[in-house]
């Protein structure tokens, strides 16, 4: 049995054609499903309609999409042992790489990152529930997205499944803020006995993918960020002591922050120096496109892009005897960039998700959220204001999941555009048929 192209559910292939390749159909179960199609609706940093510039939950995953398949395929040529399956989470397929990175994002509710915020809020201070999009990735994928002949998700091959899964734990185990849903977590674990893959270990393709996503946040975000004027291209805003101060205080209140990275660095002088190395490179990039901003912008993503992808490799990491995909030069991680791309992410952080008019759009979708969970999260109310379909899944299933959870899934799988239609529907003042809104 190939270990790689094996599925949890459909195991003997009865529901699938033997005319493609197994990852193939898994694109393809990706990009049909409505999940996927949900991402063009929901925020990326600007709210989803904010412009025809600025780029959704769909665009980013694509682009990321983009990037890890190329990386992917150069580092297969790199490193000769990738083809050598010595082990089924030591190798990587540009095919699985890529649609990892179609569907890491599918859990994310409406409005961002609030949303998600608000939703594990409620959860768990209601019922202990909590809410996370990268668990309601693998909620999405191995139940509530239906497809023919499965009722089990899209029932995606374990090598996709596994190159999502970058937090390979349980994250309804305490202190765990990160991880996967127990239902779907024992699907997970019994894919990861069956390949051997050692503990809280993540195979070399979930790393690629969520470096990769890095890359496009490091990047991507700021083009976004310069073009809506967010991001101010002179001098005096790049030196600004305030913007350095919060770009560090970003960097050092994040959960994942690790003092060993950041050893014997200057972290304020380092700041300024990747802010004001950013800027002036804009300034040489604005010269050589004729002073044309728009050319400026996509010029600097590409060269950025660029410059990180170009140095992911793979390195021994002797703390945990497993193999690491990070910023490589000379054999050894490249710490220094490493660091940049932190800098550069948590510039677009501070000066877009904390500029204070997007905290005023999180501050309504919050008011939203809140509400409509209101509505929804009673199980004799709810029923009656959810589709037919979604209370007949919950009746199928209703033994494994409570209530709370699917009222929950509802609302996570909203557009944003669809949440403040569904918002309006109860609480606005309002008049015209019911049908003229659907």
């Amino acid at each position: 049995m190939n270990v790689r192209k094996m599925r949890l559910y459909d195991t003997e292939n009865i529901y699938s054609g033997e005319d493609r390749d197994e990852y193939e159909k898994d694109y393809a179960r990706l990009i049909q499903s409505p999940a996927f199609r949900r991402l063009q609706g929901k925020s990326q940093v600007f709210g989803a309609g904010s412009g025809d510039y600025y780029r959704t939950r769909l665009t980013h995953s694509l682009e990321v999409s983009q990037i890890a398949r190329e990386v992917a395929r150069r580092l297969v040529k790199q490193f000769e042992y990738l083809s050598k399956k010595e082990h089924p989470g030591l190798m990587i397929d540009p095919d699985v790489v890529e649609c990892a990175s179609l569907a890491h994002d599918l859990g994310h509710p409406p409005f961002g990152h609030k949303g998600e915020e608000v939703l594990n809020r409620l959860l768990q201070v209601e019922h202990g529930l909590k809410y996370e999009g990268n668990a309601q990735n693998f909620r999405i994928l191995m139940f509530l997205e239906k497809r023919a002949g499965s009722g089990s998700g899209l029932d995606l091959t374990a090598s996709v499944l596994l190159a999502i899964n970058k937090y390979p734990q349980c994250i309804d185990e305490p202190g765990r803020l990160k991880g996967v849903y127990r239902k779907e977590w024992e699907g997970i674990e019994h894919l990861r006995q069956v390949w051997g893959m050692p503990g809280n270990m993540a195979t070399l393709e979930a790393q690629l993918m969520d470096l990769c996503d890095d890359i496009a946040y490091s990047t991507h975000d700021l083009e976004d960020g310069i073009r809506a004027g967010k991001i101010q291209m002179d001098r005096v805003f790049f030196e600004d002591d305030r913007l350095v101060a919060h770009v560090l205080k970003e960097i050092t209140d994040d959960p994942s922050y690790s003092e060993s990275n950041w050893d014997n660095v200057d972290q304020a002088a380092m700041v300024k120096q990747v802010l004001m190395n950013y800027f002036e490179q804009w300034e040489t990039i604005y010269a050589e496109c004729d002073r044309e901003p728009s050319r400026t912008r996509r010029e600097m993503k590409a060269r950025w892009v660029r410059r990180f992808a170009s140095e992911v490799g793979i390195i021994d990491d002797p703390e945990t005897g497993w193999k690491k995909v990070t910023l490589v030069r000379e054999g050894k991680q490249n710490l220094e960039l490493m660091r940049t791309i932190e800098i550069l992410k948590k510039l677009a952080w501070v000066t877009l998700i904390k500029d204070f008019r997007v905290q005023r759009l999180h501050k309504r979708s919050e008011v939203m959220i809140e509400r409509l969970w209101g509505s929804f999260k009673k199980e004799e109310t709810g029923r009656l204001i959810i589709p037919p379909d979604w209370v007949e899944s919950y009746e199928a299933q209703k033994e494994k999941w409570p209530w709370e959870r699917l009222a929950a899934d509802y609302i996570s799988g909203m557009t944003d555009a669809y949440a403040e239609k569904v918002y309006a529907e109860f609480f606005a003042s309002r008049s015209g048929s019911i049908y003229e809104r659907d």
